[in-house]
């Protein structure tokens, strides 16, 4: 019958590929046991860290613990960043990572400012999100699209002392980031930008902004450039900043523009191109993010498994526990996933591969172990979790903003289902739909 012709036709066909699939396997069985590379190295694991990148991370380390540390009570109780803190991440070099040294930059790698950001998060998130913006938004994009004087005049001060904020992000305009109404006017060999921008990002201390307007709103998001602003231009102003629940030493205010006069040559890239420059930014951004989360969770870890092997309770260690250790070994090991997914993404990116939905995942995977993470070392901690003294809460309150910034956790599963359902629709080996159907009728 049909059904049978049908069926017969999927198991030749899932056959033929069987063959095929050991007739590749077969002949390339020589180099595929094990990959090496050109000198006939086996690849390292993600997790596996070069010596330059030891060395940084330790360097990262020791700054955070005798410069940072001291001060992260201070700094969140006042929501400031404090003098010494920005100081001391321009002097070792952690702002423009991989500007080239032509620039008096350190020219490094992007998976280096990955290791610092999360390395800075496990002492706090705030300085680290101020590192990480200045790192995988601001330094990259003028990097690859700034012309020659601009590249002159802003990437040797990225390095030493301007802070630059990403203005994108409007108040009818957060996930829909194109729906944004700063208009860019022309006027001759200028242009007059006017608008608000929300939710800025190192606003309060920012020497200039990269500014996300519309030139031509007639032509929607093709109208879209970015423009280099100082911020001493005539008719910029920054806000109050926001009184948040985390991250409170890291400034986020409203920005505005009102008739803001640049010269042509502000422009950051091609004219109308400025929507793509965001999307392939935020991009790599996220995986800025996913180390964020990684270092948060790991640092909100590390101060509480040290507590739960010293408390006792009926004459055991809270650890012993076996219901204790079992929730430990959980969290510990959806932290080290984590890690690796963001480690993938970075070397991804590095490699100059696609990494669009490694980024997507690192960044809504880490968010999602982050959370919990917080929240369970809260719950061990008990009282003492509860209280200021103990740094737990703070990292739970950190890591509240991990779902919302440089896109919701919704916009990453949209990201992520669709770039799935493109590759799997790519794939020519799969039967059928009605052929599955069929079956599923005759089974019934």
């Amino acid at each position: 019958n049909q059904y049978s012709l049908q069926m017969l036709s999927s198991s030749l066909r899932s056959s033929a590929l069987s063959t095929s699939v050991r007739g590749l396997l077969t002949a390339s069985s020589a180099a595929s046991k094990p990959r090496h590379d050109v000198e006939g190295r086996a690849p390292p694991p993600l997790n596996q860290l070069s010596e330059h990148e030891l060395a940084l991370r330790d360097t990262v380390k020791r700054f955070s613990h005798d410069v940072i540390k001291p001060l992260v009570r201070s700094m969140d109780d006042s929501s400031t960043m404090h003098e010494s803190v920005i100081k001391g991440v321009f002097d070792n070099g952690f702002m423009g990572i991989e500007v080239q040294e032509k620039y008096q930059g350190p020219e490094s790698s992007f998976f280096d400012a990955v290791l610092v950001i999360e390395e800075l998060a496990k002492i706090d998130p705030s300085v680290s999100v101020f590192v990480d913006v200045q790192n995988t938004l601001v330094a990259p994009l003028i990097l690859t699209l700034g012309t020659e004087e601009q590249k002159q005049k802003y990437l040797p001060r990225i390095c030493h002392d301007w802070i630059g904020a990403f203005c994108l992000s409007e108040a009818g305009s957060g996930s829909d980031a194109f729906a944004l109404k700063t208009v860019a006017k022309k006027d001759g060999d200028d242009f007059v930008i006017s608008g608000s921008k929300l939710w800025i990002t190192n606003a309060g201390y920012a020497s200039f902004f990269l500014v996300f307007a519309n030139a031509e709103p007639e032509k929607g998001y093709r109208g879209i450039t970015c423009f280099l602003v100082d911020r001493n231009a005539e008719g910029v102003s920054v806000g109050k900043m926001e009184d948040k629940l985390g991250i409170r030493a890291s400034s986020t205010c409203p920005v505005n523009f009102d008739g803001v006069r640049v010269h042509k040559s502000a422009i950051l890239g091609e004219y109308g191109k400025g929507y793509k420059y965001a999307i392939e930014c935020l991009n790599a951004g996220r995986i800025g993010i996913g180390a964020q989360m990684i270092g948060l969770a790991q640092g909100c870890f590390d101060v509480t498994v040290p507590y739960l092997q010293e408390r006792k309770q009926f004459g055991s260690r809270l650890i012993d526990f076996q219901g204790m250790a079992f929730q430990v070994s959980e969290v510990g090991m959806e932290i080290e996933a984590a890690r690796m997914l963001v480690y993938n993404a970075a070397r991804m990116k590095e490699a100059g591969l696609s990494f669009v939905k490694e980024a997507a995942m690192a960044k809504l995977y880490s968010s999602i172990v982050a959370s919990k993470a917080t929240s369970k070392c809260v719950e061990w901690l008990r009282g003492v979790g509860f209280t200021k003294e103990f740094p737990v809460g703070k990292f739970y309150r950190d890591t509240n903003i991990d779902t919302i910034y440089e896109g919701t956790s919704n916009i990453q599963l949209n990201t992520i289902s669709k770039l799935i359902d493109a590759e799997c629709k790519a794939m020519d080996y799969t039967p059928p739909l009605t052929v599955a159907l069929e079956a599923d009728r005759y089974r019934v």
